[in-house]
């Protein structure tokens, strides 16, 4: 069989359309490069730090930056760059696992909420409004009162606070996928409700989950902060940005650097958390990647 390579070709048959490759927005761009920089110098932190949290001799109190101490001294002599690595260490393990509790509570609730009975709907939906009107700060001073201070207090409160957040989001997305026609498909091939939340509805609903997961990662650190500034944080010589600024606030005039840092660091890790979910939102979203 010969082909004519002298025939007319068909203008009007149609082109191939080709997608355009999916390009890594700037906002998800920099929220990893943020991210990857607090989470570098918290792994650096467990196994190097200039000098140990408890090192009071090591210089002058109050000191400004030098060569010995980068970031400078506290009122009691610590370097300040140790305590920022290590808390930079802290935030993260605090963000990370307030969203894990936050996650699977909320995700749990949430699916329940709009996958069974309506009584069951209006009782779990009433318990979250409760939890949403509760004051993360008076259910941190009520876990603490009953575990003491610690960063596991810390994680439970916050990630209970944020679980009300998670289940809302989820009830609305689960109760939204099961009008789907696909969803009735399945249940006519006989997929049961266990499947149809593991096999369609989950993986549906991940995308708003992770990016809701990611807004709230930074919520943490915020909460975190503000926990260890009144006191309800980890206790030392475990080293928390809020708790170096509190320490710091009558020392602001002699040794600024003391709040600077850790007020920079926070802005920074939060930046980057709330970055990294619209950068996630516009990945994942089809009316925001400009797909053609």
């Amino acid at each position: 069989m010969s082909v004519d390579l002298t025939a007319p070709v068909d203008t009007d048959a149609p082109a191939t359309v080709r997608r355009r490759p999916r390009r890594w927005s700037p906002s998800l761009i920099a929220g990893l490069v943020l991210v990857g920089l607090v989470a570098v110098v918290g792994l650096v932190s467990l196994v190097w730090t200039p000098y140990a949290l408890d090192d009071t001799g090591s210089g002058e109190r109050l000191g400004g930056p030098s060569a010995a101490h980068w970031a400078g001294t506290d009122r009691l002599g610590r370097d300040l760059f140790s305590q920022i690595m290590v808390g930079a260490g802290n935030a993260l393990v605090v963000a990370a696992a307030s969203m894990l509790v936050a996650g699977v509570l909320g995700m749990l609730i949430g699916v329940l909420a709009g996958a069974t009975r309506k009584w069951v709907d209006v009782t779990l939906l009433s318990a979250v409004d409760l939890l949403i009107a509760f004051p993360t700060l008076l259910l941190a001073m009520l876990i603490v009162t009953v575990r003491g201070a610690s960063l596991s207090s810390a994680i439970w409160a916050i990630g209970i606070a944020g679980s009300a957040v998670i289940a809302r989001v989820t009830r609305v997305n689960v109760a939204r996928v099961l009008r789907e026609d696909y969803i009735t498909a399945a249940h006519a091939a006989g997929t049961g409700w266990w499947g149809t939340i593991t096999r369609h509805v989950i993986p549906n609903i991940a995308p708003t989950l992770l990016v809701q997961l990611m807004l709230l990662g930074g919520s943490a650190v915020l909460a975190e902060a503000s926990l260890s500034y009144l006191g309800l944080g980890a206790p030392p010589p475990n080293a928390s940005w809020g708790r170096l600024l509190h320490e710091a606030q009558s020392t602001m005039t002699v040794q600024p650097w003391g709040a600077i840092l850790p007020g920079l660091a926070i802005v920074i890790t939060v930046l980057g958390l709330n970055l990294l979910g619209d950068g996630i939102r516009e990945r994942t979203d089809p009316s925001l990647r400009g797909d053609r």
